[in-house]
């Protein structure tokens, strides 16, 4: 699996399809890469089987990060694009995958992201009809919007968003906590700040 996602998946500027066929979804967030992340750490710890696919994927996750990023606009906002948006910030599952796990690009603070996560946060899980009247989550991205939903939702599936709360794995004291506030891409963009320009990621194998 790790070699069919590394060698015919990979399409390109930090993205896999999920098959043959590439689908604007955020699949790479919630589940590709960082379960491939997790997978070719355990099997390197064993016997280095993935050496040259750890490389690479370290390259390819770096880049999805500034992806995502960049994808969170200033109210915390994003694309409602493809299957499973109802998973509400879930979609941001990878972004806070490499915080907690130390990986995140040189070209991203790690206080510009927990603004943008949080950012995220509040615009997804504080919009009104969020929760119904026993506390449960509603089927939706920005209130109760059960027409988002794809066929195999249900209200369990909804708790995957609790994934962008992975870096509550860190301490107190590490910098993505610690560090003052700093905005993100789209708040310095938008507000007419200058900004470093976004380049695509070439893999060269």
């Amino acid at each position: 699996g790790v070699r069919e996602f590394m060698q015919h998946w990979y399409v390109g500027d930090g993205m896999f399809a999920d098959g043959m066929q590439f689908h604007q979804d955020y699949y790479n967030s919630f589940v590709i890469q960082p379960y491939l992340q997790t997978i070719i750490e355990v099997a390197n710890n064993r016997q280095k089987t993935y050496v040259k696919e750890a490389s690479d994927l370290d390259k390819i996750s770096k880049r999805y990060a500034e992806i995502q990023e960049r994808m969170i606009n200033t109210d915390g906002s994003y694309p409602a694009t493809g299957r499973s948006i109802v998973y509400r910030c879930g979609a941001f599952q990878h972004l806070a995958n490499v915080v907690l796990t130390k990986n995140l690009p040189a070209t991203l603070k790690p206080a510009q992201v927990r603004g943008a996560l949080t950012a995220v946060i509040k615009k997804t899980l504080g919009a009104p009809s969020t929760f119904n009247a026993e506390g449960w989550l509603n089927i939706g991205l920005a209130g109760n919007q059960p027409g988002l939903a794809d066929f195999y939702i249900t209200t369990g599936s909804l708790y995957l968003c609790s994934e962008v709360f992975l870096p509550l794995g860190l301490p107190e004291t590490d910098e993505f906590w610690s560090a003052k506030a700093e905005p993100w891409s789209a708040v310095k963009i938008w507000s007419g700040m200058d900004a470093p320009a976004d380049h695509a990621m070439e893999l060269r194998r």
